[in-house]
């Protein structure tokens, strides 16, 4: 059995209703975020993350009760854009759930602070002003000082195919697809090298492919994911044929020139194009 004593305060005191206290889906932290915010002074602008740091509910808690009451109707958060571009978030706390029409008519009503800000005092540069020299060349290899230079694909013979080359890589998987633009100019440099190495657009693009990981596995940079695949050229082995693949014990295998009755594969030490046997 359980007693009660409860004597009605005479100042210092909130109405809230018991459907608040009571709520069958809000936990003790939203309640206790909804009727601290409630019982404020009339016009007090405290937000709702201080009254939570005030009232030592933690970050996630925090965002549970938040998220509580903003799907209860108690809390209705809009964005809008003051003088100077910048945004500010409104926030309104009801006693009551609102609908997001009733909310939005009950924040037209409020004023929104004008976010102008004073400009900072300006510290002045240390010493004399000097003017920039602009009637002597630098010292410097301009190469070396230049912003952009040239790229190794743009020097490759090859750097056209190079670069139509990685243009084509969004097409061959879905994993693909977002290649950032500002890295085309480094994949074809990239690419380039495996062009004069001796191998063909389909050998990079067949390379790229084994490289990528099994379905529904995403990739989140791909960009750097083909930079690391194409990062090392291998030495050219023989030439690739539509739907055979050489296993990775014979990677880098190469047929020997020679007189064989049949297919001689060797591994090259260099740029030889005969087996032992033949030499």
């Amino acid at each position: 059995m359980i007693y009660r004593h409860f004597n009605a305060p005479s100042r210092g005191f909130t109405q809230f209703s018991h459907d608040i206290i009571r709520h069958p889906r809000l936990s003790s932290d939203a309640v206790r975020l909804l009727t601290w915010q409630l019982s404020l002074p009339q016009g007090a602008r405290e937000s709702l993350s201080r009254t939570a740091e005030r009232a030592r509910i933690g970050a996630c808690a925090f965002g549970r009760a938040k998220r509580q009451l903003k799907e209860e109707g108690f809390v209705h958060e809009r964005r809008v854009q003051v003088d100077g571009g910048r945004w500010v978030t409104q926030q309104l706390v009801s006693g009551s759930p609102l609908t997001p029409d009733q909310a939005a008519k009950l924040l037209a009503r409020e004023p929104v602070a004008s976010s102008q800000v004073a400009p900072s005092p300006r510290k002045p540069a240390a010493g004399p002003p000097t003017t920039p020299s602009t009637d002597r060349h630098p010292k410097k290899d301009p190469e070396e000082d230049t912003s952009h230079p040239p790229t190794e694909a743009e020097e490759s013979p090859r750097g056209e195919e190079a670069r139509a080359l990685v243009d084509a890589l969004p097409l061959l998987s879905p994993a693909l697809r977002h290649i950032p633009s500002g890295m085309r100019g480094e994949l074809a440099r990239l690419a380039a090298r495996w062009l004069d190495a001796g191998h063909t657009s389909g050998d990079v693009h067949e390379h790229v492919l084994r490289g990528l990981p099994g379905a529904g596995t995403s990739v989140h940079r791909p960009g750097g994911l083909v930079r690391y695949l194409l990062r090392d050229v291998p030495p050219r082995s023989l030439p690739s044929v539509p739907g055979i693949r050489l296993s990775p014990r014979l990677e880098g295998a190469r047929e020997c020139a020679g007189d064989h009755t049949q297919t001689t594969l060797f591994r090259p030490v260099g740029d030889e194009t005969h087996c032992a046997a033949c030499v």
